[in-house]
Order: structure tokens, then C-alpha cells, then sequence
């Protein structure tokens, strides 16, 4: 009879998301042997801060890709909802309702996207690729391309503050985490998001309706969004018209790194997380190391071609 740690340990092993771990630790001090820096306190908690913006994006895009759909749009709905909770602000709106109407922009958005691609039947790609520009052209009329300033110092200072020395994007990344996991592994909306990325027809047939499951993950995703939509506005102290523009190709990316497969019913929260500190960390890395924008967006470009001809593999694998 084997020991309990010796157990657990071959348990650690088997999970996808210890490769990903043992990846990012060597990924770190790899980084951090050409550049300190990076592993100082105040670094950390920057990246921590920047990692949670695009890790609650990715949780959002995690239960559109269990579906095998996907979501192009999260970029720009991030945006809008940012812009449309800054101009209630800015009209004196508690800032409580403003934020609720920055959330319900992206249900919203979420709940066009789900309408589309579940009861009407359109290809994700192109509903969500639309959904890019139209979520960024509104935002462009509303304001002409000008941005939002006279924001609540109040809102500010606490959404850009911390309790216990951890920011309050990275307390609300772990609250939305843990609200994540539970819903998929311990919820029958859950079981049924991984059913039908696993097939769709089969749970079609097993009297689950599909439709409105697909609808309800297009919401969750546009809401997730608008999360990291609101964070910006007092990331910036400003709704700038351009917020959250190319973020979906770092959620995705963080996604796929993170385990998730492109065809539906595999993924997890762990992993969706490590993927994202993954992409921060690389993000991070560059700037420090002071490699250049240019090549910076070719070298991120490039990591999220390899997760996707990964995933291909790892789908070849299982079949």
C-alpha cells in the first residue's frame, strides 16, 4: 500500500495543468535570471493587477470554447461596457448603477452574440468577428473617438486599491474563479456546457436544450468582459475609446495554453488561469527585458499559432 503523499503526488503528475506550472516556473526563472526585476514585490503585484484583466476575460471565453464556440468579441465589449458605465458617471449616476449598466451593456452584447450563433444558427467566428466592430464603432459614435474623464475619485481609489497587499482586479479574478469552477463542475448548466462540446447532437437528444445553454455561455462571456470593462476606467482614470481592443487574442490564447481544447468539452478554471499568468508573464518579460513592440507582438502572434497547432495535436492524441 503506497503512501497518501506518494499518491497524491502521481495525482499532481497526471493533471494537464502540472505541465502548464512546471512550464510557467521555468518560464519565470528563466526571466528572471536575465533581468531581477522581474521577480521584485512591486513588479509582481503590477503583473498580478495586469494578469487578472485578461485572466476574468478568458474565464468568460472559457464557457463559450466548452460549447466549441468562440468569441471574438470580448475586446471590444470590455470597451463598451467601460464607456457606457464611465458615462453614467460622468451624468452623476451612483456609481453602483453605473457599474450595472457597464455589466448589463455586456449581457447585452453577449445575449446578441448567443442569440445569433444558438437560434438563428450563424458561425461564431463571424457573428463575434462582426460584433468586433460594430461593439467598437458605437463607442466611436457615442463620442466621436473622444474619451470619458470626470470619474468618481471614489470609484477610482477603490477599484484601483488593494486589501492585504493583493489588487482589487486580482480579488475579484479569484472571486469570479472559484464562482467559475463551482459552475461547471458542480452545477447541472455545467455538466451540460461540457456535454455539448463533447456532442452537442447527443445531449440534443438526451432532452437538454442546447440553445439555451450555448445562449447563456455567449452572456456569461460578454458579462466577464464587462468586468475587465469597468476595471479599465479606473485602471486609466479615463473610458478611452480604444479599451480593450486586441484582448481577445490574449484571452483565447490564455485559454488554449491553459489546456482548453478548440473543439469543446475540455478545459478548467486551473487552467485558464495558468495560461493567463503565462501570457502576463511573457507580456511582462519583454517589457522588461526591453525587447521591442515590434517584435514583442510577433513573438506573442507566434505563441498563440504553436497553442493552436498544440491543441490539434492533443485533439489527434485523444482520438
Amino acid at each position: 500500500m503506497g503512501m497518501p503523499g506518494t499518491s497524491l503526488f502521481q495525482w499532481l503528475l497526471r493533471r494537464r495543468e502540472s505541465g502548464i506550472f512546471l512550464a510557467l516556473l521555468a518560464l519565470a526563472c528563466l526571466i528572471t535570471s536575465f533581468q531581477p526585476k522581474f521577480a521584485t514585490a512591486s513588479n509582481l503585484f503590477l503583473v498580478s493587477r495586469q494578469i487578472a484583466f485578461t485572466a476574468i476575460i478568458a474565464l468568460g471565453v472559457l464557457f463559450v470554447i466548452l460549447t466549441s464556440g468562440i468569441d471574438l468579441s470580448v475586446g471590444s465589449t470590455a470597451g463598451l461596457s467601460g464607456f457606457t458605465a464611465a458615462l453614467a458617471m460622468a451624468a452623476g449616476w451612483p456609481v453602483v448603477v453605473a457599474i450595472a449598466v457597464g455589466l448589463l451593456t455586456g449581457a447585452a452584447v453577449g445575449a446578441i452574440n448567443g442569440a445569433i450563433v444558438s437560434y438563428v444558427g450563424v458561425t461564431p467566428f463571424i457573428v463575434t468577428l462582426g460584433m468586433l466592430g460594430a461593439a467598437h464603432g458605437a463607442v466611436l459614435v457615442i463620442k466621436q473617438g473622444d474619451s470619458i474623464r470626470n470619474i468618481p475619485h471614489s470609484f477610482i481609489s477603490v477599484a484601483n486599491g488593494s486589501l492585504f497587499g493583493i489588487s482589487v482586479p486580482v480579488l475579484i479574478l479569484i472571486m469570479l474563479a472559484v464562482l467559475s469552477h463551482v459552475v461547471l463542475n458542480h452545477t447541472a448548466f455545467g455538466r451540460r456546457v461540457y456535454a455539448i462540446g463533447g456532442n452537442e447532437e447527443a445531449t440534443a437528444f438526451s432532452g437538454v436544450n442546447t440553445r439555451a445553454v450555448k445562449f447563456l455561455t455567449y452572456v456569461i462571456c460578454g458579462l466577464a468582459a464587462s468586468v475587465t470593462g469597468i476595471l479599465f476606467v479606473a485602471r486609466f482614470q479615463s473610458a478611452q475609446a480604444d479599451a480593450g481592443r486586441g484582448m481577445e487574442l490574449d484571452a483565447i490564447a490564455a485559454t488554449v495554453i491553459g489546456g482548453t481544447s478548440l473543439m469543446g468539452g475540455e478545459g478548467t478554471v486551473a487552467g485558464v488561469l495558468l495560461g493567463a499568468i503565462i501570457m502576463g508573464v511573457i507580456r511582462n518579460g519583454l517589457v522588461l527585458l526591453e525587447v521591442s513592440s515590434y517584435w514583442q507582438e510577433l513573438i506573442i502572434g507566434g505563441i498563440i499559432v504553436l497553442a493552436a497547432i498544440l491543441d490539434v495535436v492533443r485533439s489527434r492524441k485523444r482520438g
